[in-house]
């Protein structure tokens, strides 16, 4: 998974692989595409531009189904509570296995891919960023081309804030890349290799395609599977709280401008969130991606459900002994489910009889929230708690926990509440690829993991977790690739 293939792929994807949201945006004939790929001067060159409106819409529909890959199916899911006190590996593979024990290889098939998942994302979304302004429709409105550049823009930003979070500074590449030939090799080969940028300097650009974004994206869109408002809202709350140190008067100011919009709400039942059945566009949901049986499927339920074989992400002793301690069952009986695997497998930590999998996606045709209304809530409630308003914390703890008939939380100091924010959004968002990011964001990664224990109270990690285990290394197909790639300490 190289630059340059992706690179390519983008430049050709107009013409060659040119789709749509399952019944979002209209989809129109490749060969139409292709002839609406003109440069400046009219014809076919590198300056790639959309001919027509429909398909500007159509090629924002290609950056949508990028929530639909392998990332946002499994690895997601994988990365966040695999390296968490949340999930076991599950299923056998030394990729996975490195994952779990904080011993990744450069080589490491999970974390090749997932660079390579995320800057393709990047490339589709500077072709948008790059070239929808200049479409030369008269019957394209000038609004609605500034919305889908905000549009991609928002895509852009999640990405480079998934790719920080996991690898620290990356690349920052901004530009849709041209195919290459001998009378532009000397312009475009830098944008292939490129250096890495600081982790400063890929937080500035997330901060400025999110705020440059805001106010040009839809307020409330007809469907939760389109970029709004309230998701950039969402994203800069979450961006305040991870770029160290955190500022959390923006933290509450963006979470604020969520939670105080009438229109989302939290759904009475917890159960409703993830019913096979669930309501697409809940008031709950903030962003979801739309899956549909015998079109789009969500595949990645068969790789946390099922006994045919034994899934990953398998929930550990410690968060089911967490979900009994809060006597919260609610919550543990949507997000863990047992089965019999007698005679399918055996496992070191849970007896056959009564085997644990990560459960809260029922179906193949799942409406997948990946932003929800709860999350915010307690993220407001955190930066209510630092910033010394501990009743408010309190309040947005205790809306959560109402739901799931659970008594108002005992914390009254602010280091009390911490951990019992800490503990709430373990048990509201588990396997919902937030654990991991929590813990490494309010720097509780080591101290939790590090006394992390086993079935039988033995301490897994005894302490051996270190201060450069909470990067990934730099995947070193691409290092291969492109010397000016350093790697990070340790690997």
């Amino acid at each position: 998974m190289r630059y340059k293939i992706y690179w390519e792929v983008t430049a050709l994807a107009l013409m060659l692989a040119v789709s749509s949201c399952d019944g979002l945006l209209d989809k129109e004939p490749i060969s139409e595409i292709s002839e609406g790929m003109v440069g400046d001067n009219g014809n076919a060159s590198d300056t790639i531009r959309f001919k027509t409106a429909a398909q500007a819409e159509s090629f924002l529909g290609t950056c949508y189904n990028e929530f639909q890959t392998e990332y946002f199916q499994l690895d997601y899911y994988i990365n966040s509570e695999m390296q968490s006190d949340n999930s076991y590996q599950g299923a056998n593979g030394v990729e996975l296995e490195q994952i779990e024990n904080y011993q990744l290889s450069p080589t490491n098939k999970n974390i090749t891919r997932d660079w390579g998942y995320l800057y393709r994302f990047i490339g589709n979304a500077n072709v948008v960023i790059d070239n929808v302004l200049k479409t030369p429709d008269q019957t394209f409105p000038d609004a609605r081309k500034r919305q889908i550049r905000a549009e991609a823009l928002v895509m852009r930003a999640w990405c480079y804030f998934d790719l920080v979070r996991l690898y620290g500074g990356v690349p920052l590449v901004l530009k849709a890349i041209p195919s290459i030939n001998s009378g532009n090799v000397e312009n475009v080969y830098p944008l292939l290799y490129p250096d890495r940028a600081t982790e400063d300097q890929v937080y500035a650009q997330i901060e400025k395609d999110l705020i440059e974004s805001l106010p040009l994206v839809q307020e409330f869109p007809a469907t939760k599977a389109v970029v709004s408002k309230a998701l950039v809202n969402s994203l800069l709350a979450k961006f305040y709280a991870t770029k160290q140190p955190a500022d959390w008067a923006k933290v509450k100011q963006y979470a604020q401008n969520v939670v105080g919009d009438t229109r989302y709400e939290l759904l009475p039942d917890y159960a409703d969130l993830f019913k096979a059945t669930a309501q697409t566009n809940s008031k709950e949901s903030i962003f979801e991606v739309q899956y549909n049986l015998g079109s789009n499927e969500f595949w990645g339920y068969d790789m946390h459900m099922g006994t045919d074989w034994k899934k990953f992400n398998t929930p550990t002793n410690d968060l089911v002994k967490a979900f009994d301690n809060e006597n919260d069952q609610i919550r543990k009986g949507v997000s863990i489910a047992f089965a019999d695997v007698s005679g399918k497998w055996t496992d070191k930590n849970w007896a056959v009889t009564a085997y644990p999998f990560a459960g809260k996606y029922k179906s193949r045709g799942a409406k997948v929230m990946l932003v929800r209304l709860a999350d915010i809530m307690l993220l407001l409630g955190e930066a209510e708690n630092e910033l010394g308003g501990t009743t408010a914390a309190q309040g947005w703890l205790n809306k959560v926990r109402k739901r799931v008939s659970l008594p108002e939380t005992s914390a009254v100091t602010k280091e009390d509440l911490r951990l019992a924010f800490e503990k709430e959004r373990r048990l509201e968002l588990a396997f919902e690829g937030h654990r991991w990011f929590d813990l490494k964001r309010t720097n509780r990664v080591i101290p939790v993991m590090n006394g992390f224990k086993d079935s039988k109270g033995s301490n897994i990690f005894k302490g051996k977790i270190q201060p450069y285990m909470l990067l990934w290394p730099v995947p070193q197909s691409e290092r291969d690739m492109n010397s000016k790639l350093t790697q990070n300490a340790g690997y």
